[in-house]
C-alpha cells in the first residue's frame, strides 16, 4: 500500500488568488514528474453545491436573515459528497490540492455569528466537518492574506461564473462581511498547520506579482512536506 498522500488547501477571502496559485502549484508539481490531484469547493453541479449557489445568489433572503447555521450545513454536506474522491486521491499516495475546504466556512459562516458566541460555534462547526463527516484533515493550509478593499476590488473584474448571474454573489457583494471572515481567517491561521502568505505590498501599496507569490507559496510547502514530494517525485 503506498502511503497516504498529502493534503494542501489554499485559502483566502475571495478575490485572493486561490485558483491562479494553485494552478501555479499544480505545474510546479507536474514538472517535478509528482502525481497530484485537484479538487474545489463549492462544487456547484453537486447535490448540496446548488443549494449554495441558491443561497451565494439571495433566494434564500439576504444575508443577515439566514441562519449561518443552516449554510454551514450546506457547505459541510458539499465537501461529505466529494469525501469518496478526497480519500481516493490520499489512499493512492497522490498530493490533493484543493481550492478552499473547511477553512472557508468557519471563516464566512463563523464570522456571520455574534462575537460572543463564535467559538462555541467553530467548535460546533469543527465537530460536525472532521468528527461528525469524519472529512481528512488538511496537511498543510496556505492561506493568502489580502486587504478586503483591494479583493472586493478585484472580485468585481472577475469574469461570468456559473453559479452567479450578478456581478458579486451574496457574501462577495457584503464588504462588512468580508472585513469580519478576513478577520476569523487572521485566527484561524495561527493553527500549525497553517501559513500566511502576505499577497499585498504595504509599502509599495500595490498587489505582490503572482510569480514572487507562487515561489514563497512553493518553497513553504517544499520546507512543510518535503519528504511526501521527494517520496512521490
Amino acid at each position: 500500500m503506498p502511503a497516504r498522500g498529502k493534503f494542501i488547501v489554499l485559502e483566502g477571502i475571495d478575490g485572493s488568488g486561490k485558483r491562479t496559485q494553485l494552478e501555479a502549484l499544480a505545474r510546479a508539481f507536474t514538472r517535478k514528474g509528482i502525481a497530484l490531484s485537484q479538487i474545489s469547493f463549492p462544487n456547484y453541479s453537486g447535490f448540496f453545491g446548488k443549494l449554495v449557489a441558491r443561497f451565494l445568489n439571495g433566494e434564500f433572503g439576504p444575508l443577515a436573515a439566514v441562519d449561518p447555521h443552516f449554510s454551514a450545513l450546506l457547505y459541510a454536506c458539499d465537501r461529505l459528497e466529494s469525501k469518496p474522491v478526497i480519500e481516493a486521491a490520499l489512499a493512492t499516495g497522490k498530493i490533493l490540492l484543493a481550492d478552499r475546504y473547511v477553512g472557508s466556512n468557519l471563516a464566512h459562516q463563523g464570522s456571520r455569528v455574534p462575537r460572543e458566541k463564535r467559538d462555541e460555534f467553530l467548535k460546533w462547526l469543527n465537530h460536525l466537518e472532521y468528527e461528525i463527516h469524519a472529512l481528512p484533515a488538511e496537511d498543510l493550509v496556505v492561506y493568502l492574506r489580502l486587504p478586503v478593499a483591494e479583493a472586493h476590488r478585484l472580485v468585481g473584474e472577475k469574469g461570468a461564473r456559473a453559479y452567479t448571474n450578478s456581478r458579486r454573489d451574496l457574501q462577495e457583494a457584503d464588504v462588512a462581511h468580508l472585513e469580519a471572515a478576513s478577520q476569523v481567517y487572521d485566527e484561524l491561521a495561527r493553527q500549525p498547520n497553517w501559513i500566511t502568505i502576505e499577497c499585498f505590498d504595504a509599502a509599495s501599496g500595490s498587489l505582490r506579482p503572482p510569480p514572487a507569490i507562487h515561489e514563497e507559496i512553493l518553497a513553504a510547502v517544499e520546507a512543510r512536506i518535503h519528504s511526501a514530494l521527494h517520496a512521490n517525485g
